[in-house]
């Protein structure tokens, strides 16, 4: 049988303020993050004239570029990266 894992530290409430003033700080800044990506994303598509490009992300990192509707192959990091 499976022992319950037991928890050393247990946030206070005055510790879980603090981390929840974090918490919305993160939360914040992460929408202010996908915005920024989103405008490089139009940006990228009105200048290549490529529709729907878009930054793509596997297992949460960002691996290439593509596009939405799937009619170009992933140009994955690094043939970017390689690219001169």
């Amino acid at each position: 049988m499976v022992k319950p894992k037991h928890y050393t530290v247990k946030p206070t409430k005055t510790q879980l303020k603090i981390l929840k003033h974090y918490w919305e700080r993160m939360i914040g800044e992460h929408h202010y993050f996908l915005q920024y990506v989103s405008n490089l994303e139009e940006e990228m598509s009105n200048k290549t004239g490529i529709k729907g490009l878009e930054f793509f992300i596997s297992d949460g990192f960002y691996v290439g570029i593509g596009n939405i509707d799937r009619t170009m192959p992933l140009i994955q990091e690094d043939k970017l990266r390689r690219q001169k």
